[in-house]
């Protein structure tokens, strides 16, 4: 008896994007269902090795293909670990994953691009619907008795009943559109197979019929042979040797495995021999995964032990800051039965670890000797490198060589070496201002401090630097300071205001005081500024403030000084006013305008509106 089921909301919207073609090329639908049956290969192969339930099961991975070309229709099976009735409903009926409506939001409407995030998304199988009016999954679990079939036209439903199936695994079968009917093919499914899956490490057979002819004339017979051809190499490819590849067997392998359609940017292949011996296949993708800023990102790297798969869903296999990076890791000393937790505490996936990292970013140096092509790499991946100048002490110097920033003087991002050549002799330290907004980062008047001494900024606005930066300390010997910081300010230095000035504005200044109250720290004299107001002093430690908040606590206002600029005709005019109240308002004005340029908010917009207005009404 059959039981129809109504597709989760965020699944029709796929559909619907599948339906109608969001894939620039069809024809990969089949490399997705071949992925996703080496994957169900993959699972089973550790099992049968460890699990003690399954240690009779007779298996020997392989993938078929056959094709109907007068029924139009293409079937793709596997001998792998099967679903159960439930794990058909959780896996084809819905995305069970937290980040599927940001995923959709991140479409654009681009074919191009939105096809390479449906794929990151682990959503292939979906991808049987743009060239199929029905698809029918008949499927069993290793290790169960009963089997399942799945059917649905891709229109809002499904529909689930019991089946015989004489096998574990899983068989899928699509009933092809008529414009599509050219999949059912032998030539055109070969075609697809050698361009997409030649490396998928298991053998792929395909099933079909072939005529020949027997005798002359009227004698002449067609005898039908059916007949069964593997139709890849099955080879592993990280176990090849580098001599055996092209570029093109790296590009293709790292689609299939990656789900992406767009090439990588860069790859290492690494082969060691000696006390460890293991293999590594790494990929810089061109473009970030969806998921590369969430909490319960998906790792990209798969980790097997003499060729059997072990896991993909370890987050230790590489460091957190290295998320990016897609691959395999194969080592040839592990125990088959290693457990989670005996990972994450073994000695030699730790080396792996350490040496895999270095070579990655080997490799990330050597993007970076490109400036163009580094400009690419840094777009997608600057950001998430920062992390690791938190935990990756190890690496620490590479990591700051490998990092670029916008300044005061310059709108191309620079490197901390170019920095360091760029300063003049009698600078000492390396300055930096972090913000949220790189435009009012550079609008910030106390940048006016620095350059009349000849000296640059760093800007920082990416919302990890404020955890990262203040705690690098020194960059090749130079310590990094915090510009605006108010010990920092002090040992830079700056022309004194006369004590004519100073007495001339001390009115003023009081009047400032009394205005603005708890606001402010202070308020005092600069000759060091062009604009007419400057907030000055001790940034909120970001990383303290944020933990602060996750434990409900509201972190307290780090009070600034107020610097009023001793030569700007604002106040020059405004010290010899007798009016309180214009002089409260301007206070209040200045004090929020330079909120404005320092957070891009302010706090009371009501009172500055009034304000604004009242001294507006007074000088006309």
């Amino acid at each position: 008896m059959s039981k129809k089921h109504t597709f989760q909301t965020e699944i029709n919207q796929l559909l619907d994007l599948m339906i109608h073609s969001l894939y620039s090329n069809k024809e990969i639908f089949l490399r997705e269902l071949i992925s996703n049956a080496s994957d169900a290969l993959d699972k089973l192969n550790y099992l049968a090795l460890t699990d003690s339930k399954l240690k009779d099961l007779q298996f020997q991975p392989r993938i078929d293909l056959s094709f109907d070309e007068k029924k139009k229709t293409l079937t793709i099976q596997d001998n792998g670990i099967g679903m159960t009735q439930e794990e058909l409903i959780s896996h084809l009926g819905t995305i069970a994953k937290s980040g599927t409506k940001s995923f959709l939001s991140s479409l654009s409407g681009d074919k191009k691009k939105d096809s390479a995030l449906i794929g990151q998304f682990g959503v292939g199988f979906y991808s049987a619907f743009m060239v199929a009016d029905k698809v029918v999954v008949q499927t069993k679990k290793a290790g169960e008795k009963q089997a399942h079939t799945w059917v649905s036209d891709g229109k809002g439903e499904y529909e689930i009943s019991e089946c015989l199936k004489d096998s574990q695994g899983t068989q899928i079968t699509l009933y092809l559109k008529d414009e599509d009917a050219n999949f059912a093919s032998r030539w055109e499914i070969e075609n697809i197979v050698k361009k997409y899956s030649e490396h998928i490490p298991f053998p792929i057979y395909l099933s079909y019929t072939q005529s020949k002819f027997e005798g002359e004339g009227e004698e002449k017979k067609e005898i039908k042979e059916d007949k069964v051809e593997q139709i890849n190499n099955a080879k592993a490819i990280w176990k090849m040797s580098k001599n055996e590849l092209k570029d093109e067997d790296y590009k293709e392998f790292y689609k299939s495995f990656a789900h992406d359609n767009t090439e990588p940017m860069r790859w290492v292949h690494t082969k060691v021999e000696g006390t460890l011996e293991y293999t590594t296949l790494f990929f810089i993708p061109s473009v970030a995964p969806f998921d590369l800023y969430r909490v319960d990102y998906k790792s990209g790297v798969k980790l097997y032990v003499k060729r059997v798969f072990i896991t993909d869903d370890d987050k230790e296999l590489l460091p957190q800051y290295l998320r990016f990076v897609r691959g395999v890791i194969d080592s040839e000393d592990l125990p088959l039965n290693v457990s989670r937790e005996i990972l994450q505490q073994n000695k030699v996936l730790a080396n792996i670890r350490a040496a895999s990292v270095k070579k990655i970013l080997s490799e990330i140096e050597s993007i970076a000797q490109d400036d163009g092509a580094y400009q690419k790499f840094y777009t997608q991946f600057g950001k998430v490198l920062k992390e690791g100048l938190y935990g990756d002490y190890e690496n620490k110097e590479r990591l700051l060589n490998l990092l670029r920033f916008p300044t005061s003087k310059h709108s191309q991002s620079i490197s901390l070496k170019t920095y360091k050549e760029n300063m003049p002799t009698d600078q000492k330290s390396i300055y930096y201002m972090i913000g949220e907004n790189l435009e009012l980062l550079k609008a910030s008047p106390v940048l006016e401090k620095y350059a009349k001494k000849g000296y640059e900024v760093l800007l920082m606005s990416d919302e990890v630097d404020g955890f990262v930066i203040p705690s690098v300390g020194e960059y090749d010997k130079l310590p990094l300071k915090d510009a605006s910081a108010a010990e920092t300010l002090k040992e830079l230095g700056e022309d004194s205001v006369s004590q004519e000035v100073q007495k001339s504005f001390e009115k003023l200044i009081a009047t400032f005081k009394e205005a603005l109250g708890d606001q402010v720290k202070d308020v005092v004299l600069s000759a060091s500024l062009d604009s007419p107001v400057a907030l000055v002093g001790d940034e909120q430690n970001a990383m303290m403030a944020n933990l602060m908040r996750q434990m409900g606590q509201e972190p307290p206002i780090a009070k600034k000084t107020m610097e009023l600029n001793s030569t700007h005709p604002i106040l020059e005019q405004l010290k010899d006013k007798e009016d309180k109240e214009l002089i409260s308002n301007t206070a209040h004005l200045l004090y929020a305008s330079a909120k404005l340029l320092e957070s891009g908010t302010i706090e009371d917009a009501k009172d500055f509106a009034h304000r604004l207005n009242q001294t507006i009404l007074k000088t006309l």
